[in-house]
């Protein structure tokens, strides 16, 4: 592999995020109990938020703009002010959540970064995920950070342009197969994905990747061995 830059996802791959989401939905759905059973109110959120994203986009206000909409749903518009508030509370006790770095981070970074150019490219909210960057104690060992609307094919191919590489120069480590390896894969890039816990319905991929430039690891300092 003639690698150049080496981008890697930041929620689930350098820091702990997905878990907070479950946590936040457990109580969102609690709320509406008297309305709705629990599994029930979790997959009427989960269809709320699918069909938000053309609008809200990735991260936590749009995540929370879906709630007290699936709230309203749920309840008829009967659900008191009271809920809707503590709604909101909700999603600000999520952005103020702290870093969590997951083991092995620090020293696979500071290792990759004498030999490659690193990157962080991750989709969600602007302002969010710069905090995040800003309080992961790690920011100062990438190049480049880039937050995206999205991780499509097309989203990479402007990341490779601005990096100024060609796409087989590029690998990308994440936690998300469909988002960090299938679009860059069809692109010509190199994907290694490091699987966590806990994932994302919307980001769950049901079939087995076979592909030369792919590669899968059980912990993120398994990449080391591969570079």
């Amino acid at each position: 592999m003639d690698i150049k830059v080496i981008a890697f996802d930041a929620d689930d791959t350098l820091w702990v995020n997905e878990p907070y989401f479950r946590e936040t939905e457990t109580l969102f759905c609690q709320l509406l109990e008297d309305f709705m059973p629990l599994h029930s109110a979790e997959r009427e959120l989960l269809q709320t938020e699918i069909k938000n994203l053309p609008l809200y986009g990735y991260g936590i206000k749009g995540f929370t703009l879906s709630m007290v909409e699936t709230a309203l749903t749920i309840s008829e518009g009967n659900i008191r002010a009271s809920a809707i508030a503590r709604i909101l509370e909700l999603g600000k006790e999520l952005l103020a959540r702290p870093i969590e770095l997951l083991e092995g981070v620090e020293e696979v970074v500071a290792s990759l970064k004498e030999r490659y150019r690193l990157v962080v490219a991750t989709k969600g909210d602007l302002l969010d995920q710069e905090r995040k960057m800003k309080n992961s104690g790690v920011i100062h060992h990438f190049h480049h950070i880039e937050i995206m609307s999205d991780k499509g094919v097309s989203d990479y191919a402007k990341l490779v342009r601005h990096l100024d590489i060609a796409p087989e120069q590029f690998l990308m480590i994440g936690n998300s197969l469909k988002s960090d390896v299938l679009p860059v894969l069809e692109l010509g890039g190199h994907a290694i994905h490091v699987p966590y816990h806990t994932t994302w319905a919307h980001e769950v991929v049901d079939h087995d990747i076979e592909h030369p430039n792919f590669r899968a690891v059980s912990t993120i300092r398994d990449i080391l061995p591969l570079l």
